[in-house]
């Protein structure tokens, strides 16, 4: 049995209480949740607003990410979640949890998660500014 538990790209908002709970297990001894959110400034520019587009295969992607991840580490649970659409400041962009027997194990693979899903999952980010400008981010 996989230890990924959930792993979706939504346009509905995320929910950190619906990650953690996929990943909770009485084997697991350390869980990490990482947040990301849409901040208020980029490069010392304000930020109004983004919208985040992915690939049809993204979500598929993501899947692949975690079983990697729960392969590579003593994982006994790993979710991730990431929000497509337009966003407003504040608003959850991506979810990631992974449960490990151990607190450091648990740390090391959500950074490795969080990490490879930025690097390889094609989802872009297209930011706009307060000052009328924008940019696009991870693009092809």
């Amino acid at each position: 049995m996989s230890a990924v538990r959930l792993a979706a790209v939504r346009e509905t908002p995320l929910s950190v209480d619906e990650v953690l709970a996929a990943v909770l297990d009485p084997a697991a001894g350390g869980v990490v949740v990482f947040v990301g959110t849409v901040r208020d400034a980029d490069g010392g520019k304000a930020v109004d607003g983004l919208g985040y587009s992915a690939h049809p295969g993204a979500e598929a992607q993501l899947r692949a990410v975690a079983e990697s991840v729960a392969e590579r580490f003593p994982a006994v649970a790993v979710a991730a979640v990431h929000r497509v659409g337009d966003l407003r400041v504040g608003d959850l962009a991506v979810v990631v949890a992974v449960a490990c027997p151990h607190r450091g194990e648990a740390f090391t693979a959500a950074r490795a998660l969080i990490d490879e899903l930025k690097e390889t999952v094609p989802i872009w980010k297209h930011q706009m500014f307060a000052d009328g400008a924008d940019e696009w981010v991870g693009s092809p």
